[in-house]
């Protein structure tokens, strides 16, 4: 369906999206929300750069999908589209910065407080991300379709 350079430009797209928007939202939740230090979240921002890139790809193809569920159950919702972007990004996001806050040893509290901010925050931030994701698919030339389908980039 789609070309090998077509797949190639999704999959940049979609790491690109996920590095940039994580790095500077998780940062300023960290700071801001959750008593982190300017090191412990640099360190963090920079530990989930790597896992970022691994997991960008997955989680495009794991949004594309909810959100094509969503507008297949109610098809002119631009609610339903957010809303699946929503949960989309906290169903999939929330288990992996657990991992990288334990990681780079922060407390129980510490990981509590950004996690449950990141997942409040979330209610806007994952629709921003599913917008900005969009965004980066054009600039790379991804053809995005206006209604998703459930297939593989």
């Amino acid at each position: 369906m789609f070309s090998p350079l077509s797949r190639i430009r999704g999959i940049v797209a979609d790491t690109v999206a996920m590095v940039v928007y994580c790095f500077l939202t998780g940062m300023a939740i960290e700071i801001v929300l959750s008593d982190m230090s300017f090191q412990q979240s640099l360190s963090s921002r920079l530990l989930s750069i790597p896992v970022n890139i691994v997991i960008a790809w997955p989680y495009g193809l794991y949004r594309d999908r909810i959100v094509a569920l969503a507008l297949r159950l109610n098809a002119d919702s631009r609610w339903g589209k957010n809303i699946a972007d929503l949960f989309a990004y906290v169903s999939f996001q929330s288990p992996v910065y657990v991992a990288i806050l334990l990681t780079i040893g922060a407390e129980p509290s510490q990981i509590l407080k950004a996690v449950a901010s990141n997942a409040v925050i979330s209610m806007v931030m994952g629709v921003a991300y599913g917008y900005f994701l969009e965004y980066c698919r054009r600039l790379f030339r991804v053809s995005v379709s206006p209604r998703p389908q459930i297939v593989s980039h």
